[in-house]
């Protein structure tokens, strides 16, 4: 009998890409079955830190809580350049330095985590889900929103602008692509297992970017509302090298901003290693 493992992954394009041919079963893991939870990446975050999920993309921002409980994988990653969340406003008039209160998608997200580092100012966070938040600031609702995932390539169709790039911002401050997620694995199934998941994700990612138009229904299916050039703009910006494989650059960009947010004492310290080796 195989073994049932938790698999959590978001409904956004570019992890509906990524996780595609193991959740289709075009990819299989040999004594594994997987058991895909598709959810909002907060409430993934939500589900990491109760430890109920077995292999889940998580937050960066979440790592740090985790840390005795995962291991983070090299395959997989939501990281890069131009690719960050955006402050944005219906107001013509507001500017950052008035910046108090901001409906932000989560207060484990990575986003949330870099408005913290970079706008300590900001007193008050208000947390909504990241799909309702274009709407409640396009309402006058509320007036300055964080926005993720597809809202990049959409807030101007909500009559909004943007106030401040935070990965723009990230990227002055350290030279490094901006790390916005990644996918862990508990710990407790060992390094073999881990390797043979990790090499899984990498064989899925391949399947789908050979077999585009096959995934595209099952990509289309949880995007939900997007229109086709959104969703082929989501999965070209948020799937690149770094989601084949962090490498050095990408493992020096994710403990930077651990570094950085533990200095700033927004997240716990941890004395459990990252990555598989370090375990």
């Amino acid at each position: 009998m195989k073994r049932k493992l938790t698999l959590g992954f978001s409904p956004c394009p570019n992890d509906t890409f990524i996780f595609n041919a193991l959740a289709q079963k075009r990819v299989r893991i040999p004594g594994l079955a997987l058991d895909p939870a598709i959810r909002d990446v907060e409430e993934l975050n939500s589900l990491v830190m109760r430890r109920a999920l077995d292999v889940s993309k998580v937050s960066f921002h979440t790592l740090s809580y985790i840390l005795d409980s995962y291991i983070l994988l090299e395959t997989g990653a939501a990281l890069g350049r131009g690719c960050g969340p955006l402050l944005v406003t219906r107001s013509q008039q507001i500017t950052l330095g008035e910046v108090k209160r901001v409906v932000v998608p989560g207060i484990h997200t990575t986003a949330t985590l870099l408005l913290r580092i970079l706008f300590p100012q900001v007193e008050e966070l208000v947390v909504m889900r990241y799909d309702e938040i274009m709407p409640a600031v396009a309402s006058g609702r509320e007036k300055v929103g964080l926005i993720i995932h597809e809202g990049r390539f959409t807030y101007p169709s909500y009559g909004l602008r943007c106030l401040a790039d935070l990965g723009e911002g990230w990227e002055k401050e350290t030279g490094l692509p901006i790390p916005l997620g990644g996918i862990v694995a508990k710990r407790s199934l060992g390094p073999e297992t881990i390797e043979t998941i990790q090499q899984a994700i990498l064989e899925s990612i391949k399947y789908t970017r050979n077999h585009p138009k096959e995934a595209w229904p099952y990509i289309k299916e949880h995007a939900q509302e997007m229109d086709d050039q959104v969703i082929q703009s989501h999965i070209d910006l948020y799937v690149n090298e770094y989601t084949y494989r962090l490498g050095d650059e990408g493992r020096k960009a994710v403990m930077r901003l651990l570094e950085m947010a533990r200095d700033l004492a927004i997240i716990p310290p941890s004395v459990h290693g990252i990555f598989l080796e370090e375990r």
